[in-house]
């Protein structure tokens, strides 16, 4: 498995949260492990102590996304470095379950989930992915949905690195908006127009007399 696919760890955990809309899913026990897949043995030992653990982690990881989107990439560095350290992985050559056409092992790296706790091991699995999504793809990559409200994080993986919204549904939304506000612009200078023509033409006629 590439270890950049771990940072989806990072985009599924910011987006538990929709601050302009006063949203949280991240709210129970069930909401921690879920976030895990139904594969991962981490999930079987969130406690609830682990969501006020996560929510801790989320606030930080978004702090990366936004230095990230303003363009502060030595602050997301930083921040995203210190997540690093806090909580380290422990990477394994894995394989055996995945064989090629000659049943060899596909050998990849892997990082093995059997730290202190559940918040340690999602944290070290989201810092490390996005840790590798940043230095493999840039700093710039990493993005909020500018479709207001939203704010979702967002990696951006297009070739020309003109990604702006988390999905398909913000950027329609955010098109209508754009779409209405110059219609209304229009329609507004139209009339403004109209009564510049209004007051022009009795003007005329009150010098006429």
């Amino acid at each position: 498995m590439e270890l950049a696919y771990y940072s989806d760890y990072a985009v599924r955990l910011v987006n538990t949260e929709e601050p302009a809309r006063n949203k949280d899913s991240l709210t129970s026990v069930e909401a921690v492990r879920d976030l895990f897949g139904e594969a991962s043995q981490m999930a079987r030992r969130a406690t609830d102590a682990d969501v006020t653990r996560f929510r801790s982690v989320r606030a930080r990881l978004r702090a990366v996304f936004t230095a990230a989107d303003s363009g502060d990439q030595t602050r997301a560095v930083d921040l995203l470095n210190s997540l690093l350290l806090e909580f380290p992985v422990s990477p394994q050559i894995s394989g055996h379950e995945h064989l090629d056409d000659a049943g060899l092992p596909r050998w990849h790296m892997h990082l093995a989930d059997h730290p202190s706790n559940a918040t340690a091991g999602y944290a070290a699995i989201a810092a490390m992915g996005l840790a590798f999504h940043l230095t493999e793809f840039g700093a710039d990559r990493l993005g909020l949905c500018q479709a207001a409200p939203c704010r979702n994080a967002y990696l951006d993986t297009s070739t020309n690195r003109s990604r702006r919204y988390c999905s398909d549904r913000c950027a329609t939304r955010a098109n209508v908006a754009a779409y209405r506000a110059r219609k209304r612009l229009e329609t507004e200078r139209s009339a403004s127009t109209g009564r510049t023509a209004d007051a022009s033409q009795e003007s005329t006629t009150r010098t006429d007399r």
